[in-house]
């Protein structure tokens, strides 16, 4: 579609990482404005602030609306910065392009709908200014592409994708699966699309910033969409994952970045693979003692026995088969499957125990 230099704007150095920054959401005048200054000083040129706020749940603080694109005009004329905001529907662009926006960008729950993105860029018919992309909320590469198929034959030419990860209902490490594989089949399928990595999203917790943001960086991904906020345990929406610009300037400052292509992957970089294979395995376990601990309730109350031997049998025979199908020993997976089936066993017990 294009390339890292369509998406740049007059100022912006065309290196990695680009940085896009500011708080969650604008909530205040005062605390747009302080945060704008705080970054200017750390030489950030792309200020990024939700307006609207689309919530997973009613009640929850959804944006000043239009008067935050006002304190947005405030950045521009007191920092220089570049400005940036969320759009949902068509009279958010409406009112954006009309405020002077300088680079929008769509999200998860709204690129997860054709039906959205299509009002989205009928409304972007023929814009000129960098339009990003986030991925839907799950991890559907094709979806995510027609998505930005979308904003392009409105006729848009400066586009770029943001990954934030993939919505899960268990327990994780992260707030969002990374799911890297994603982002990089992006990657493969349209080669020079540029890809802004939200770590903020990603992780969910503020301390998961930097290590997904070095991950980001040694997955070639171009830039980083950081949440900073002046005060962020007092922030209105998603406290938890946003930093002080003085940590953002301590986290950019420690990143490395490889700017040289090798034909094979080093060392460290293969094992920071292992590290993500690692985290990802431990989230499915944890939702397959999750069922464990379902199917524990609906033993007690139907007074059945914990251990079904029967079945036991049948999926170790089958998850064998399969695993030497990988290339896995059937030992291996014979024991690897005893242990999970052990576990599985304790947390029933515990359940009819209670």
């Amino acid at each position: 579609m294009n390339d890292l230099k369509s998406i740049l704007l007059p100022g912006v150095e065309d290196r990695r990482p680009i940085i896009i920054s500011g708080p969650c959401s604008a909530e205040t005048e005062e605390q747009v404005i302080t945060t704008a200054k705080a970054l200017a000083e750390k030489r950030v040129k792309l200020f990024r602030a939700g307006i609207w706020k689309p919530r997973t749940k009613p009640g929850g603080f959804e944006g000043v609306g239009v008067v935050g694109l006002q304190w947005l005009q405030e950045v521009k004329q007191e920092t220089g910065m570049y400005v940036s905001t969320e759009v949902a529907t068509p009279k958010h662009v409406e009112e954006s392009l009309k405020a002077g926006i300088d680079m929008l960008w769509i999200g998860a729950r709204t690129s997860a709908n054709p039906f959205a993105v299509q009002e989205l860029a009928d409304a972007l018919q023929g814009v000129d200014i960098p339009i990003l992309v986030k991925n839907p909320v799950n991890p559907d590469i094709d979806l995510w592409i027609g998505a930005l198929e979308r904003i392009y034959n409105a006729g848009v030419r400066r586009i770029g994708a943001i990954h934030r990860g993939f919505s899960t209902y268990d327990k994780k490490i992260y707030r969002n699966l990374p799911q890297w594989n994603v982002p990089i089949e992006l990657r493969r399928r349209i080669p020079n699309m540029p890809i802004i990595c939200d770590p903020s999203h990603i992780g969910g917790k503020r301390e998961l910033i930097a290590p997904l943001s070095q991950q980001a960086m040694d997955l070639s991904f171009d830039g980083l969409m950081i949440e900073t906020h002046c005060n962020p345990d007092k922030a209105w929406s998603d406290a938890s994952q946003q930093i002080t610009p003085d940590i953002l300037e301590y986290i950019l400052n420690t990143l490395v970045i490889r700017e040289t292509n090798q034909t094979t992957e080093n060392l460290a970089e293969l094992r920071k693979q292992i590290d993500i294979t690692d985290n990802e395995l431990l989230d499915l376990l944890s939702k397959r003692m999750r069922v464990s601990r379902e199917i524990g309730t609906y033993k007690k109350e139907h007074s059945m026995p914990v251990l079904q031997a029967a079945r036991y049998d049948e999926i170790m025979q089958k998850r064998v088969i399969l695993g030497e199908s990988l290339g896995m020993s059937a030992d291996f997976v014979r024991k690897f499957l005893e242990s999970v089936h052990e576990e599985s066993v304790r947390q029933q017990i515990e359940i009819i125990n209670s």
